[in-house]
């Protein structure tokens, strides 16, 4: 009994901003018996990234303990778009997007939690079937002024920006998901906390049942800015390992026991050592970085892989020598334009990044740092172009 209460107190804990109405409370429940909970994921990239694993990750602890699980796919949702978090409107989804994007979910999914003990669900299911005299009756639950008195929505009006009606309408569509499952507990990042605590509502409203909420701490991007995939500052756990590895290896010192802490399972006590040892300048950033990527690399592809990644990557930034495996492109032109060289290999999407890159010594040509966006470039079998760090390409 008593190490099963250290591991509910552990799942009460790690990883946890805070618990509505009460820890003690949800606490206190899930001593007593099983419980449903779930998460929600909208499917707005085909990817998840480590801010969603952080999630999951809850979830699979969830699991563990013997509880019910579900794992919902926003397939209604999506369609509307969540604007929690967004400065303007997010672009709704078509039915054929949202289905090409959730398409790989499952697999990816399953790198965390096991998919084989969890209900999979679409909210689609029970909100396409909401009719005019439902949704009435659902928003007069709510008040206009209590709907936008969200935070983001305040700022748009600062910056006299629209608040559409749809958006108004998405927490109510999210916290009938409580009603139609008829969950104990969802889980969700602190973005989501209004959205979650209008499902709370709704189920006392609705079903005569207390629902909790428990917040994650969302994970910051490589670059310090939020986690998206508009900034490319993401960490997907379906990239390659040598991309997830590299990737770790660019993140800024001051994040790194911040990805120890959410994206690990190592001791906080460790973590704390580590802090200590950065900010007395007695640990090299550098090694820490390496120590997490290689952890990050084992926990979705296994620790083979993960010290190949590290072989790779040094090989590339310590030793300064060409990766093992480069793609090829053949290209028939003997003479052409750096601009539409870059084009044409695909390197980048446009004539004008190609020239922002070469202007901020980004590409290079066989090692060459290229600083002449006019120049003509005669096209060589073997040649290699580089872009950045680690994008990098070969004329075969």
């Amino acid at each position: 009994m008593r190490e099963k209460n250290q591991k509910i107190e552990q799942v009460l804990s790690r990883r946890v901003v805070e618990i509505l109405p009460s820890k003690k409370g949800l606490k206190n429940l899930i001593q007593k018996r099983k419980i449903r909970l779930y998460l929600g994921i909208d499917p707005t990239s085909p990817q998840i990234h480590l801010g969603n694993a952080i999630c999951l990750k809850k979830l699979k602890e969830f699991q563990d303990l013997g509880h019910e699980v579900i794992f919902l796919i926003g397939t209604f949702t999506a369609q509307i778009g969540d604007p929690s978090g967004r400065d303007k409107k997010r672009e709704p989804l078509t039915p054929a997007q949202i289905k090409e994007n959730m398409a790989g979910y499952l697999t990816q999914a399953a790198k965390i939690i096991d998919i084989s003990k969890v209900k999979i669900k679409h909210n689609s299911d029970w909100l396409e079937k909401l009719n005019l005299k439902d949704l009435i009756k659902l928003t007069s639950y709510f008040t206009t002024s209590q709907l936008l008195e969200r935070d983001m929505f305040q700022e748009r009006f600062k910056k006299r920006r629209e608040v559409w009606l749809s958006e108004l309408l998405y927490p109510l569509m999210q916290g009938y998901d409580s009603v139609a499952m008829n969950v104990d507990l969802e889980i969700g990042g602190t973005d989501q906390t209004f959205n979650m605590l209008v499902g709370r509502k709704l189920q006392k409203i609705y079903n005569k049942k207390e629902k909790f909420v428990l917040t994650i701490p969302l994970l910051i991007g490589l670059d310090g800015r939020k986690m998206s995939k508009s900034y490319g500052n993401v960490v997907n756990i379906a990239d390659p390992p040598n991309d997830m590895y590299g990737k770790l290896m660019s993140l800024k010192d001051n994040l790194i026991t911040h990805y120890f802490e959410l994206c690990t399972d190592i001791p906080i006590n460790k973590i704390k050592e580590m802090e200590r040892g950065l900010k007395s300048k007695r640990i090299n950033p550098r090694d820490l970085k390496a120590k997490l990527a290689k952890k990050i690399v084992t926990l979705y592809y296994g620790e083979e892989a993960a010290i190949k990644a590290e072989k790779e990557f040094n090989k590339i930034f310590k030793e300064k020598k060409l990766p093992s495996k480069i793609p090829g492109f053949s290209l028939k032109r003997k003479k052409i334009n750096i601009l539409e060289l870059l084009v044409r290999t695909g390197l980048v999407s446009s004539k004008s990044e190609a020239r922002r890159l070469i202007l901020q010594k980004g590409v290079k040509i066989n090692g060459e740092i290229q600083k002449d966006w006019e120049a003509i470039i005669t096209i060589k079998k073997g040649m290699v172009l580089q872009i950045g760090k680690r994008r990098f390409l070969k004329i075969v």
